[in-house]
Formats: C-alpha cells, sequence, structure tokens
C-alpha cells in the first residue's frame, strides 16, 4: 500500500505542478495605457522664379502683345507645389525723363496672367515650365513719349 500512495502523491505532484505551470502560462492582468510622441517637419525654401526665352522688345502703344515665359529653380530637396504664377510691373515702377509729360507707369500696360502651372515642381535649376502670361503697351489718350526706350522691370511672385 505504500508503493500506492508513494504513485498516488507522485500523480498528484504531477497534476498540481502542471495546473500551477499552466496557470502562469495562461493568466495575465489586464490594464489600459497611454503615451506620447512626437515628430517633426521640415522648412521649404522659396523657389525663385524665372523669365526664360527672348527678352520681350518692341513694345509701343497699341502694339501687339508679347509672351513672357519661364521656369523655376527649386532649392528644395523634393517637390513643391506651385498653382498660380502671377506676373507685375514692379511696384512704384515709374520713369520720367522729361518732367514735362506723364511719367511712363504700370498704368501705361496691360499683362494678362498665365494660365494656372497647378502641379508639383521638382527640385533642381530650370525645371519645368509657367506661362505664357502677356504684356502690352496700351494706347493712352495722352503723351507717351516718357515709355520711349526704358525697360520695364516686372516681378514674378506665385502662391
Amino acid at each position: 500500500m505504500k508503493l500506492n500512495r508513494k504513485r498516488a502523491a507522485a500523480i498528484a505532484t504531477g497534476a498540481a505542478l502542471t495546473f500551477i505551470v499552466g496557470g502562469v502560462a495562461f493568466a495575465y492582468w489586464s490594464t489600459s495605457g497611454t503615451g506620447t510622441g512626437s515628430a517633426t517637419t521640415g522648412t521649404v525654401n522659396p523657389v525663385k522664379i524665372n523669365a526664360t526665352g527672348t527678352a520681350v522688345s518692341g513694345l509701343y502703344p497699341g502694339a501687339p502683345a508679347r509672351n513672357v515665359s519661364g521656369n523655376f529653380d527649386n532649392p528644395n530637396a523634393g517637390t513643391v507645389y506651385v498653382n498660380q504664377v502671377t506676373v507685375a510691373v514692379a511696384p512704384g515702377w515709374s520713369k520720367q525723363a522729361d518732367g514735362t509729360k506723364a511719367a511712363c507707369t504700370a498704368a501705361d500696360f496691360t499683362i494678362t496672367q498665365p494660365s494656372a502651372t497647378a502641379h508639383e515642381i521638382a527640385s533642381g535649376t530650370g525645371v519645368d515650365a509657367w506661362g505664357p502670361a502677356t504684356i502690352a503697351m496700351n494706347n493712352l489718350p495722352t503723351n507717351q513719349d516718357n515709355c520711349k526706350n526704358v525697360t520695364v522691370d516686372l516681378v514674378f511672385s506665385s502662391n
């Protein structure tokens, strides 16, 4: 009978160990948690808007409009989105060689804006294209002699 008791004790010990090990393997505590983290973004450098092609020349009162077009210098590592290039006579631009006549100003010219670029511009120099915009000299009912032989400063911007 001692042998059977030892055998029963061994079986009981094995069963208890199996229960304990099984309980450890499948037991867990449930909980919830929170945390924080962060990410940073880079910066973007402005693109340079260039005029390309032949310089605009031959403007005179009532002459046909001349095209102005160009490309971009994008110094960024990746693409940038350019929606619209805008062309304008430089703010405050004025020429008045003869003080007895009206100054030549932005009002002497009409600029038609180019169609929207509306896409991403690749990184690099002289990339992509915009335009054409047009510039024409208005035929005004006033003396426009101060517009003879002048260089009209144009500025380009984008959004």
